[in-house]
């Protein structure tokens, strides 16, 4: 039987193209070697059915259990092996590269449309993992936002925990980002990278390198990391890559987290970009309050209606729009307003940061400047401009560069959470009585003062108030709030840099 799921992945691996027919032998002993045997018996053509590859690696994975080749079975042990089963039949980097430029000579789109489904065929994406994502789009003030309760990242694996407590510590690759992941065997603590490929890309005459996410929080989630392990920075560097990122491929957006902690991603220690090919709630938010700052005519500016405090930067020509950018940041870093509780530092520690996004739109290039302040309170201890206690029950990590733009990315709690919650609220059970409804008691109370619940209605409402936790989560995180005194506060920021309201 083990032949036949062999057999059934070799050729999994001629029809997405991974194989050539002709290397077919190859290709089976390739397998066999991973799998621990040295024996295989063709088989004929017929006896073999094509099968999705979710199938045949979790059989592959049953059949290696069996045979010792995998010792344990659990998560962290299978993914290690079907990667390394997978690593197997994808191509060398060298000709993943050399495809990747061929077809870039042709169109941006071509080159990334192929590397894309490149990374699903070679399952560096899991697709059927991907799929159990819970999705929906909730209405709100600000327009439609995503939201997602990621249950793709798989849980941790107890096994793999108590393992990696007994392993030497290493420092190779030095994060999950450096470019010595590609192809590396992994560890409990670390995942196999096998099959990971990146392609490099020259941004601002520097030499980075571009992937996609294994988790795809949106179409065609990319990563651009720097070639060299150094930290996250927002400086002046940061928008000439980034517009240089979006001019060689247009069809893409690119932006960064900050590079402060609280109001930063999880991967501070690597410079790197996020991108993709994706229209974000942000994006199609208007501008609500033009701007105009004298010696940048060129450049249309404006504060954008959105629930974060952002200023959209526009215009045909890469230079005056850097440079006004590079302005905004550099008077956001040493700014300090103690009536709008803006401070550019507390003892040493800097405050002041921004989120930028970079995209091109009708011809023209945009930047959205997101101002962020990390600074923390007795009464906010997670971060006064982060997402408050009462809000901790829907959304209490990080607001990064993806909930910035508009896409909720909730903890996997929630879907079991939500599904108690429905119910409890149409049978007017004791929402306190039960820990996964405790957390939401408060809000679900509230919640039955203006909507009837019924068994039909009843996620789909809970799902659109979600939505509006949401939209309330990012108003948190808004340095600026969205009243006329908040207004006041923005625009004397505008004005400290020179910057007027036009109307």
């Amino acid at each position: 039987m083990v032949n036949q799921w062999i057999r059934s992945l070799v050729r999994y691996g001629i029809r997405t193209g991974l194989v050539e027919e002709g290397d077919e032998a190859w290709a089976i002993n390739r397998v066999l070697e991973v799998m621990g045997l040295d024996e295989y018996e063709e088989l004929r053509q017929e006896e073999t059915e094509p099968r999705e590859l979710v199938e045949i690696l979790d059989a592959l994975c049953d059949a290696a259990l069996e045979t010792g080749a995998l010792t344990e079975d659990s998560v962290a042990y299978r993914d290690l092996f079907d990667t390394k089963l997978m690593g197997a039949l994808t191509p060398r980097p060298s000709e993943i590269r050399a495809k990747f430029q061929a077809l870039l000579q042709r169109s941006p789109k071509a080159a990334t449309d192929w590397f894309y489904q490149f990374a699903q065929d070679v399952n560096y994406i899991r697709k059927d993992r991907i799929a159990k994502d819970v999705k929906w789009i909730a209405p709100t003030q600000y327009g439609d936002l995503d939201i997602t309760i990621n249950l793709s990242k798989p849980e941790k694996d107890p096994k793999a925990i108590a393992a990696a407590k007994l392993m030497p510590q290493s420092s190779y690759p030095k994060c999950m980002l450096c470019r010595e992941n590609e192809g590396y065997a992994g560890r409990v603590d670390h995942p196999a990278r096998q099959n990971h490929r990146v392609v490099p890309v020259t941004i601002n005459g520097s030499d980075w390198f571009f992937q996609y996410s294994p988790y795809v929080y949106y179409n065609e989630h990319c990563i651009m990391f720097n070639g060299l392990h150094t930290p996250m920075k927002i400086e002046p560097a940061t928008f000439r890559k980034m517009l240089d990122f979006v001019k060689q491929f247009p069809h893409y957006f690119v932006g960064s987290n900050a590079d402060l902690p609280i109001v930063g991603g999880s991967i501070l220690a690597h410079d790197h970009f996020q991108g993709g090919h994706y229209t974000f709630a942000m994006e199609k938010a208007p501008v609500e309050t033009k701007l105009r700052f004298p010696g940048f005519d060129t450049v249309e500016a404006g504060i954008v209606k959105w629930p974060m405090s952002v200023i959209r930067l526009r215009s045909r020509e890469d230079g005056p729009l850097i440079d006004l950018a590079v302005k905004i940041l550099d008077a956001w870093r040493s700014y300090t307003d103690e009536e709008s509780f803006i401070f550019a530092e507390t003892d040493g520690e800097p405050h002041n940061t921004i989120t930028p996004i970079a995209r091109m739109r009708d011809g023209k290039l945009e930047l959205d400047l997101v101002l962020r302040n990390n600074i923390t309170t007795e009464e906010h201890p997670l971060g006064v401009y982060h997402p408050h206690e009462e809000l901790h029950h829907i959304k209490k990590e990080n607001i990064g560069l993806i909930e910035v733009m508009g896409l909720a990315v909730l903890p996997a709690r929630l879907k079991d959470e939500l599904a108690v919650l429905a119910d409890a609220v149409v049978n007017d059970t004791d929402l306190k009585a039960d820990p996964r409804t405790a957390k939401h008691a408060r809000w679900a109370e509230e919640l039955k003062t203006r909507h009837a619940f019924t068994a039909e209605n009843a996620m789909d409402i809970l799902k659109q108030e979600v939505g509006q936790v949401f939209s309330k989560v990012l108003e948190h995180a808004g340095v600026y709030k969205r009243d006329q005194q908040g207004k006041v506060w923005f625009l004397r920021f505008i004005e400290r840099i020179g910057g007027m309201d036009e109307e």
